[in-house]
């Protein structure tokens, strides 16, 4: 139960890996998905909806709707009657609290089948009025949980007592096609194909620090330059503004859309490392597409971030602060570490595979 085709980003992407990895070990998978997931005043990017990927080859129905309580009765009749011998709900903010719970209780589901809870976060990165409220109403429903990081493992005791927890790393994307030449995917994007570049990559909001690797970025060599691919979801001129103050505009280039999945390997092709300067965070999908092309990972340290990245072996781990992610930038180029880094991250991602995940679920349900 979760975001599903046609609903784009990382969390629909990984819920049809996840289910096409079940599916593999030759389990029955069904895809509860929704008819609408945010009213369009709460959502703040462009469109919720794919435009260009197609649907995976799962069995998926489009009925929550995510402020319609009648929806969630009939939903609740129509899961009870598909008797599940496990429900794995996707939770990654409170706001779905109050759905997914209620659906849940009412399909009276606890007395005869697993219910498990996939936890992105528990505790949100932007806090509002009533988070917690909703995070215990659905969190209390279910007999066991799965998190992708330590810390929201220990975010779950907060509301549940002595909960049944288990871990798994957020595993590798692999649906982003391949890496392509480094210098044929700059100049694909316009870019100086002889410069150094770095990647951030994602919707953009305050928590996510773009604005401390900005500053960081003037703190190095003319050379080194900065791809933003992704979607703003607060407002960009700030970033702008800053970005002047600081006599950044040639070196710093945006591409302010949500990124389709047949162009997220140009961006990584083109980058030389994958910069993450959060102020918060539990684990990183993003972190796991850079594992898919073999590249460096520099992430700050918070959340489950320093979990997936073991310092100076595939990356780096770091203060948030401008300062310590520059050092790390300048010691990436000036020791030549790419090489290095991308041998192990090679490595590294072994551990990280869907059907690892598929295999502890089925294992603890």
């Amino acid at each position: 139960m979760g975001p599903a085709y046609p609903l784009r980003g990382g969390i629909a992407d990984s819920n049809h890996a996840l289910g096409l990895a079940l599916k593999k070990l030759g389990h029955e998978v069904v895809m509860l998905s929704f008819s609408l997931q945010y009213p369009s005043i709460l959502f703040p990017g462009k469109t919720q909806y794919e435009r260009t990927a197609s649907s995976p080859d799962l069995e998926i129905h489009s009925r929550i709707n995510s402020i319609n309580p009648i929806s969630w009765i009939k939903t609740a009749l129509w899961l009870k009657n598909e008797k599940p011998a496990l429900v794995i709900t996707r939770f990654w903010i409170p706001f779905m609290g109050l759905a997914f719970g209620s659906i849940l209780r009412l399909s009276g589901l606890r007395k005869t089948s697993k219910l498990m809870a996939l936890c992105d976060n528990v505790i949100p990165h932007e806090k509002r009025f009533g988070d917690a409220m909703l995070s215990r109403f659905f969190l209390k429903v279910n007999h066991q949980f799965l998190v992708m990081s330590k810390s929201v493992g220990k975010d779950v005791s907060k509301f549940v007592s002595n909960p049944v927890v288990d871990y798994h790393p957020h595993p590798v994307y692999d649906q982003f096609g391949l890496l392509l030449d480094k210098q044929k995917a700059r100049v694909k994007l316009g870019l100086d194909a002889s410069k150094k570049y770095l990647l951030f990559f994602g919707f953009i909001r305050t928590y996510k620090g773009l604005d401390l690797l900005i500053e960081a970025l003037s703190y190095t060599p003319q050379d080194v330059h900065l791809m933003v691919a992704g979607e703003f979801y607060e407002d960009a001129d700030t970033y702008h503004a800053q970005i002047a103050d600081m006599n950044l505009e040639d070196r710093v280039h945006f591409y302010p859309d949500f990124i389709p999945q047949d162009q997220v390997n140009v961006y990584f092709s083109a980058s030389d490392m994958v910069v993450q300067p959060y102020r918060t965070a539990t684990q990183s999908g993003v972190a796991q597409i850079a594992y898919h092309f073999n590249k460096p990972i520099l992430v700050t340290n918070v959340g489950g971030l320093a979990e997936i990245v073991p310092h100076k072996k595939v990356g780096y781990v770091v203060d948030v602060s401008p300062r310590a992610i520059s050092n790390a930038i300048h010691d990436f180029y000036h020791e030549n570490r790419e090489a290095f880094f991308v041998e192990n991250v090679a490595e590294e991602k072994k551990k990280y595979s869907w059907s690892n995940m598929a295999r502890k679920i089925m294992k603890h349900s």
